[in-house]
């Protein structure tokens, strides 16, 4: 049963090999009220397409949350294409550097809490709320931070300001009605959040977005709502009316900020007389100290630094009650129960990651309050507990290729695609010893001979080690026997890492060498060998999950195959491997019956840093002719071209070429 076409899926292919099925299962299970389900799909199933076509059925919010800011970023950019007259939207942690406030009584080190915003990605936070209150038709693509604190979405709904073509309104009136809702007035460009008077009229660039609203105030009235482009100025639509949100997602009318500060000090009256108890004599100063003067901060100026510390008194919270957060935005039935649909991909990192983030999070605040640094209330200003999250949700469904062990008991039986759409199989698996005997030389030099094989036809391969020192001993001894070879690990900067796995589908080396790296999200369908050297030192990174993930970097290629290194048949090892051929059976037998013969995957290679390169040689043209007139008329037009370019890359959620841009930019700045 398919909801009143809330989302309509935009795709040129239809359902194919497990999927139509695992659709309809998914889709009978949400109907049936089930609350929690999994979807094991293997490397290349669809899982995202799949889901798609869940969301379009069942016709409700969703909230998809993953474990990274990069593996959201691509699964919005996924979903906006299958949905693109729908409200799609990102949201992650809008900061680019963070560093908590913390103490380490051993060293008696204190650190200050440091912080860099990124000023588009707080705009697409605030384009998620936004949506959340005005829409149904809402996707939202989320990183963990979803658990962390928000504004009060109620407060934030009555600050909410409708403006009508002929309404009565004064420019005066506006402008007050503006800063009330934390909008800043400037005399300069507009930025998310701020305003400036012309005349009659009053221009605004909302927070959740890259346009300017022109209000014209002739004779005390709305006599016209224009919508611009920030960057030309030119007049896009003319409009009969228009919402407009805070530009804060913490709003706190004037009372609750009275009464919150009120509670501060007498909560600070408390603790001091039991510091002062326990004779604790310079934590008790210290505290009074910086209590006092953020109390001041905030009578005078409505904030401090450091003033989410103080979250659960301005939210009227009371002790050990859970915050705000995004959750809290999506739709609830009348009973709070929620009425929206939660994904959770690859399960097995996202779930061990929501659940540890509380523990880590009080932790620090405890010692930070132990020693006069913040009030006990610090305490309360943190990520949802495990038990929390579970309560916000509703309809759950999982999905990687290897789900974890709370998925399947939650769940109870999976659905599974087994079968692609490619009608690729699972790769075959090889056991071959580490140690060298007779005439057999030991695992990295097998490995060196298998290698060669493949380059000599055009391939790939891949090897993974369980350190990083390994991984660069291994790539330097590679390169003395003539192997093109490359290594990444979690040293080597995300621009070089993207960089390498270019270059490496270009097949500008044939050999990449790793760690933990060679796992979920890699998609290389060139790579026809991939070695795991030392299978069987049971860990972490040689568990049944990691081995399965790692064998599933040759599924995309027909010709994929994987070597397992090992003296001993460790448990991890016996049930990847047969949870491999589990699968390979059943492909085999598909394709059999169905006359399939399979291909290997053809992806496009996106090449990004040449992207980058390109527009980085095109800004330094450009500057360098600008050299030549050094202060001509132009520099201010570039300025704004390369700000439209910078926004437009944030907007395809390409960060790395944003980030590139606005350093052009900052050039750019200190020409004028």
């Amino acid at each position: 049963m398919k909801a009143q076409s809330l989302f309509n899926l935009e795709s040129g292919y239809k359902p194919a090999g497990d999927q139509p099925a695992a659709i309809s299962a998914l889709v009978e299970g949400l109907h049936a009220g089930k609350r929690d389900q999994t979807l094991l799909g293997v490397t290349g199933s669809g899982k995202t397409y799949t889901i798609a076509n869940v969301i379009e059925t069942w016709g409700k919010p969703t909230l998809v949350i993953a474990h990274n800011k990069t593996l959201a970023a691509q699964l919005a950019a996924e979903y906006r294409e299958f949905f693109p007259k729908h409200a799609v939207h990102y949201f992650v942690s809008y900061y680019d550097y963070y560093q908590p406030e913390a103490y380490m009584p051993v060293t008696d080190t204190y650190i200050e809490k440091e912080a860099m915003i990124n000023e588009d990605i707080e705009r697409l936070r605030h384009a998620a709320t936004e949506a959340l209150l005005t829409r149904k038709d809402v996707i939202i693509v989320a990183s963990v931070s979803c658990i962390y604190g928000l504004g009060n979405p109620r407060e934030y709904e009555k600050y909410i300001l409708k403006l009508v073509k002929g309404e009565p309104m004064t420019r005066a009136a506006f402008t007050r009605k503006l800063i009330s809702m934390y909008f800043e007035r400037t005399t300069g460009d507009l930025s998310p959040g701020t305003f400036r008077a012309l005349g009659s009229y009053v221009e605004i660039m909302p927070a959740g977005l890259r346009v300017i609203l022109r209000i014209d105030l002739t004779g005390g009235v709305i006599s016209k709502i224009e919508e611009m482009d920030h960057i030309t100025r030119a007049i896009s639509s003319e409009l009969p009316e228009i919402f407009l949100f805070p530009a804060k997602q913490y709003v706190t009318p004037k009372d609750v900020v009275d009464a919150a500060v009120a509670d501060i000090e007498a909560e600070l009256k408390e603790r001091l007389k039991e510091l002062d108890r326990d004779k604790k004599i310079l934590e008790a100063e210290r505290l009074k100290r910086r209590t006092r003067q953020d109390v001041a901060m905030i009578k005078e100026f409505g904030f401090c630094n450091g003033i989410e510390n103080y979250s659960r008194h301005f939210d009227r919270r009371k002790p050990g009650e859970p915050s705000y957060t995004l959750l809290s935005y999506f739709p609830h039935k009348p009973d709070g129960t929620a009425d929206f649909l939660t994904i959770i991909d690859e399960s097995h990192v996202t779930v061990p990651q929501i659940g540890a983030m509380y523990a880590g999070d009080r932790a620090r605040k405890l010692t930070l309050i132990e020693h006069g640094f913040r009030l006990p209330s610090a305490v309360d200003n943190r990520p949802l507990k495990f038990d929390e999250f579970l309560k916000e949700t509703g309809q759950t469904i999982y999905t990687s290729a290897t789900p974890g062990k709370y998925e399947i008991e939650k769940s109870g039986k999976m659905t599974e695609m087994i079968i692609r759409p490619t009608g690729l199989i699972d790769p075959e698996i090889v056991l071959r010893p580490i140690v060298a005997k007779g005439d057999y030389e030991g695992q990295v030099r097998d490995f060196i001979r298998e290698a060669e094989i493949v380059t000599k036809r055009g391939g790939r391969s891949m090897v993974t080690v369980l350190t990083k020192k390994m991984a660069e001993d291994l790539n330097e001894f590679l390169k003395e026997k003539k192997i093109n070879a490359r290594y990444i690990h979690s040293d080597v900067k995300t621009i070089e890492r993207i960089e390498t796995l270019t270059d490496f589908r270009k097949g500008l080396f044939d050999v990449i060498v790793g760690v933990n790296l060679l796992r979920e999200g890699l998609d290389l369908p060139e790579v026809e060998l991939v070695a795991i050297l030392d299978a069987d030192k049971e860990g972490f990174l040689r568990s049944e999950t990691s081995l399965i993930q790692t064998i599933g970097r040759a599924a995309r290629n027909v010709l994929g195959r994987v070597i397992l290194y090992a003296d001993n048949m460790t448990g991890s090892m016996e049930r990847a491997i047969g949870e491999t051929n589990r699968r390979r059976e059943k492909q085999i037998a598909y394709n059999t019956k169905h006359n399939i013969t399979p291909k290997t995957v053809a992806k496009k290679i996106h090449d990004i840093i040449g992207d980058i390169q390109r527009a980085r040689e095109k800004a330094v043209g450009q500057l360098a002719e600008l050299d030549k007139n050094a202060f001509g008329g132009d520099v201010k037009k570039l300025i704004k071209q390369k700000r439209l370019e910078m926004h437009e890359a944030s907007d395809r959620l390409d960060f790395e070429t944003a980030a590139l841009i606005r350093d052009e930019l900052r050039k750019l700045e200190a020409k004028k």
